[in-house]
């Protein structure tokens, strides 16, 4: 059974705040199976409703990072720690208004019902764009990559005995493969071309979620070490391929 590919929180609300949808399609669309999220901005927590609509229509320009340790976080320093613990972080600008915001999720229930309390720390922060654009480039250029790494990944991981996972790992990797993005969550009118490298990136980055938790054929240390240094690459390339989607930047 093919599944929905899974988007960052910050990914969705980039998407949504950067079109004309208004805040309730918006929050429910991020929110999804939440608790309903709040945001605490400027020493004061309200929903995220009203801090949706404090920005008054799309934001001028919307950038997303997904960060993780050991890499340069395009992130503004005053926030750039908790983005990685979070390992994302939406940023934006509307007017005068500069803002970036990273969910703190916490986990309740079980396995079965999980449910999930998001709390999203907004802090007005200096201008980030020159950073992030130097980072995360053009959507062009990160479809190339994800196309080349797609290609690379493949090949590095078949030579490493990647067809000899678990045999019960096998239909969630198809699932995964053949999974596509939940078009509710997703706001009317995004381009083509975003769309297509959203669902590219999730794919991968589900598909590296899986088999993270095999050894695949590798029979001794340096085998497992190799795998796992072109499991990391994979994966940053989707990182950046999935924040560039989700990034509308006026080119500098």
């Amino acid at each position: 059974m093919a599944a929905a590919l899974d988007l960052p929180r910050s990914v969705l609300l980039a998407l949504w705040l950067a079109s004309s949808a208004g805040p309730d399609a918006a929050v429910t669309a991020v929110q999804a199976d939440d608790e309903p999220h709040t945001v605490e901005a400027d020493g004061e927590s309200l929903p995220m409703r009203d801090w949706v609509r404090w920005f008054a229509g799309p934001v001028d320009e919307v950038a997303v990072v997904l960060p993780v340790p050991g890499e340069p976080v395009a992130a503004p320093p005053g926030v750039s720690g908790a983005a990685v613990d979070a390992g994302e972080c939406v940023l934006l600008r509307a007017g005068e208004r500069i803002v970036a915001a990273v969910p703190q999720v916490e986990r309740f229930g079980s396995d079965l019902e999980p449910g999930h309390l998001v709390t999203w720390r907004a802090t007005t922060v200096p201008d980030w764009r020159t950073a992030v654009w130097a980072q995360v480039g053009s959507l062009e250029d990160a479809e190339r990559a994800l196309r080349h790494g797609l290609l690379t990944a493949t090949e590095a991981l078949v030579s490493l005995g990647v067809e000899r996972w678990r045999p019960d790992a096998a239909d969630d990797i198809a699932g995964v493969r053949d999974g596509a993005l939940p078009e509710r969550r997703i706001p009317p009118g995004v381009e083509p071309q975003r769309l297509r490298v959203l669902s590219s990136a999730a794919r991968l980055r589900g598909i590296v979620a899986l088999a993270a938790h095999d050894d695949g054929g590798a029979v001794n240390t340096w085998q497992a070490d190799q795998r796992a240094t072109a499991l990391r690459e994979v994966d940053r390339v989707a990182r950046r391929a999935m924040a560039a989607a989700a990034t509308s930047l006026t080119p500098r």
